[in-house]
């Protein structure tokens, strides 16, 4: 006959899940905000190049110049968007495991009793 947990045992659990999500929502803030601050430096970092690559399109002494300069800019944003999604994705994936740790341990704490 399996054991029922008791009433106490049952407001303990709901204790440990309040704490838990208390935390949890505290893990996804200070995340969010790290990703806010990522987000706020590559779009610094690509205004920069792209304000630097339209002065030298300017500069160019030939359209083939030109459109050299416009084809390497295109290469290096491409590569730093592909760069910076899968960093954003590291983040994302980390922050919701940490987040889900406290949550985690309270149930298994619990169904172990």
């Amino acid at each position: 006959m399996p054991a029922t947990p008791d009433f106490a045992a049952f407001q303990d659990f709901s204790k440990q899940q309040l704490e838990a999500i208390t935390s949890a929502s505290s893990t996804w803030t200070k995340g969010l905000q790290e990703l806010a601050a990522e987000s706020t430096d590559y779009s610094k970092k690509a205004f920069a190049a792209g304000s630097a690559t339209f002065e030298k399109i300017l500069g160019a002494k030939s359209v083939e110049a030109a459109i050299q300069i416009q084809t390497d800019y295109a290469k290096q944003a491409y590569e730093g968007f592909v760069e910076q999604a899968s960093k954003f994705s590291e983040l994302y994936a980390k922050f919701a495991q940490d987040a889900m740790k406290p949550v985690t341990s309270a149930y298994s704490s619990f169904q172990a009793k």
